[in-house]
């Protein structure tokens, strides 16, 4: 190709740098710049979650989850699926340059030679050139470019809040586990405590001692424990197979493990900057799409303006193959072509419309994510320090419980209160221990949950003060990865 056509591609070079797309500005926060404090509102700081669950036999699954879990698996292969997208739509931005070659032998009869015999003609051809390539005069191409590149770091981030989100149920299934195991523990221990108690009863009777009616109480009592342990059995199996979904791996039901605690989920730090809630993934993910949004009509305004395309190549053309590449058999072909919208019955207007709709729609909802995160975060913080109260209060329930039970059972064996008094301390109390293994249990899930709905876990020395800004020119935002 000689220089004159060359000068169409360096001004493309020149103007390629144009772009419609409007300033992006991050909406203001919809939420105070800070979490509810005093009062229910308290905290302690940790890390990531290798530090926020304490139980070896939790990590290990939550590890094994993250290696095997499908939901996890689809989510990755969905964030390759969109980088594979945008790679296709940046493409775009540059000429395809192709090589081709031909060759054509032809016989044709004498009536359309006009010789009056037939003959046979050769024709073959070697080129190199681009076809249809746009320029990006006002920046249509580029901001399409920008979208896909938008749209696939919003699913990278849905990635992360698919991972997020499976730690979370991981932990919260494994307490649920754990909790069901203990309630099954109680039951059956109440259960022998119960058909004790209905044999020294029957015994009783025997003696003269009892009634048929005390006799009959105590069965109810064994009976209603007998339910009690079949539904647990049932709900350990069923938190087992549950489990054995979330991991994506067979789980062994004898896991090693730590009794349900206080100390076995670390508590996340309160106090912080409302700002923090950028880290969570979704709203990441929200934020990107607004910014998809914002190029998208970049794209929509470039369409009001003319498109030019390029074709042209350059070769060789000859008679016979070996006089392909011999002096004089050269060719080029350069054909510019402008495209100059002129009456569309107002479509483009309308998709300029939309595109501002859409934008609009966008802001919506990634102001509606910040506050729906921010009132999950308050609600955890709250339900913390009321949590702790109310399993103090519960401790001191069985305790008073015990002890009633004890002296009622003291006091029958004795002889000196009726049957109906033991039976109902002997309800109480499995009652009350019921209680506060599942008040126990909320409160691990509940800090489980104030994990998810922070983002994650994190060091607090380690915040970065970027969070709190807008983001930078190119559209990335920062995030503390979810490990």
């Amino acid at each position: 190709m000689n220089r004159p056509a060359l000068i169409p591609f360096a001004l493309a070079w020149m103007l390629g740098g144009c772009s419609l797309i409007p300033e992006y500005q991050r909406p203001e926060s919809p939420v105070p710049a800070q979490y509810p404090q005093g009062g229910v509102y308290r905290a302690m700081p940790t890390s990531d979650w290798h530090g926020m669950f304490h139980d070896p036999a939790l990590q290990q699954l939550i590890g094994a989850a993250l290696l095997n879990n499908r939901d996890l698996r689809v989510a990755a292969l969905n964030v390759e699926a969109f980088q594979a997208q945008y790679r296709i739509q940046r493409a775009d931005l540059f000429p395809a340059v192709s090589a081709t070659g031909a060759g054509k032998r032809q016989k044709l009869p004498g009536d359309v030679t006009g010789t009056g015999k037939s003959a046979i003609t050769s024709n073959y051809s070697a080129t190199l050139g681009l076809s249809a390539y746009e320029l990006d005069l006002f920046g249509r191409v580029r901001s399409l470019s920008e979208q896909a590149m938008l749209t696939y770091l919003g699913t990278e981030e849905a990635r992360r809040s698919t991972q997020l989100s499976l730690v979370a149920n991981v932990a919260n299934a494994y307490l649920t586990w754990r909790a069901d195991q203990e309630l099954l523990a109680l039951a059956q221990q109440t259960l022998a405590a119960d058909e004790h108690s209905w044999q020294l009863t029957r015994r009783s009777k025997i003696a003269g001692k009892a009634s048929a009616l005390d006799v009959v109480q105590a069965r109810t009592s064994v009976d209603s424990t007998r339910a009690s342990v079949a539904r647990y059995a049932r709900q350990v199996a069923q938190d087992l197979n549950n489990l054995t979904l979330l991991v994506g791996s067979p789980v062994d039901e004898h896991l090693p493990s730590r009794p349900l605690a206080d100390e076995l989920v670390a508590r996340l730090p309160a106090g912080l900057p409302s700002d923090l809630l950028q880290r969570r993934p979704d709203i990441l993910q929200a934020e990107y799409q607004l910014q998809a949004a914002n190029a998208n009509i970049g794209a929509a305004r470039a369409a009001f303006f003319p498109s030019v395309t390029l074709t042209a190549n350059a070769g060789s053309t000859s008679t016979e193959l070996s006089g392909l590449f011999k002096g004089g058999s050269g060719t080029w072909t350069f054909q510019p072509q402008v495209n100059l919208p002129i009456f569309n019955a107002g479509s483009l207007r309308a998709s300029l419309d939309y595109a501002k709709l859409q934008k609009d729609i966008s802001v919506a909802q990634y102001e509606k994510s910040i506050q729906s995160a921010f009132q999950e975060v308050a609600d955890g913080l709250a339900a913390r320090q009321t949590f702790t109260d109310q399993l103090a209060a519960q401790r001191d329930f069985v305790a008073a419980n015990q002890a009633y039970y004890d002296l009622a059972q003291h006091r029958y064996r004795s002889g000196v209160d009726s049957n109906l008094t033991f039976l109902d301390a002997q309800r109480s109390l499995f009652s009350s221990q019921q209680a506060l293994i599942i008040d126990r249990l909320a409160q691990l899930v509940a800090e489980v949950n104030l994990y998810t709905a922070l983002g994650g876990a994190w060091d607090v020395s380690a915040i970065p003060t970027a969070l709190s800004g807008a983001p930078a020119a190119n559209g990335h935002t920062g995030a503390a990865g979810e490990s």
